[in-house]
């Protein structure tokens, strides 16, 4: 057997919040559409991987999904550009990655980063 997808799923009554957020921020693709449920992705082949944790590093807390960009710089300015406050960073990291914490429209928080 071999792991083809792994989702994370976002329990909420408000399913067109994620518009805004995945898709007009991260230009995430709309997959599909059955107003109970929307999937975004990309068509880009992508790094399975699912990750347990103690802390989110830096003693920051566990953030419940991380997006890795090509450019960081842009996907700060897109949140700042949407009003969206930053929880963290940026900042570089110690084990090689430059990164930002937001919070979804649904109160998950988001690790952006990229690696340095």
């Amino acid at each position: 057997m071999k792991v083809k997808r792994i989702v994370a799923n976002i329990g909420t009554q408000a399913v067109d919040d994620a518009k805004r957020f995945y898709q007009q921020i991260f230009g995430l693709d709309l997959l599909m559409d059955l107003g109970w449920i929307a999937t975004y992705g990309s068509s880009e082949t992508m790094t399975v991987q699912i990750s347990f944790a103690s802390q989110g590093g830096s003693d920051t807390p566990v953030p419940d999904l991380s997006i890795e960009v090509d450019d960081l710089a842009a996907a700060l300015e897109r949140v700042k550009g949407a009003a969206i406050p930053i929880e963290y960073g940026p900042v570089d990291e110690p084990w090689g990655v430059r990164r930002f914490f937001v919070r979804d429209p649904f109160g998950k928080l988001v690790n952006v980063l990229v690696h340095v």
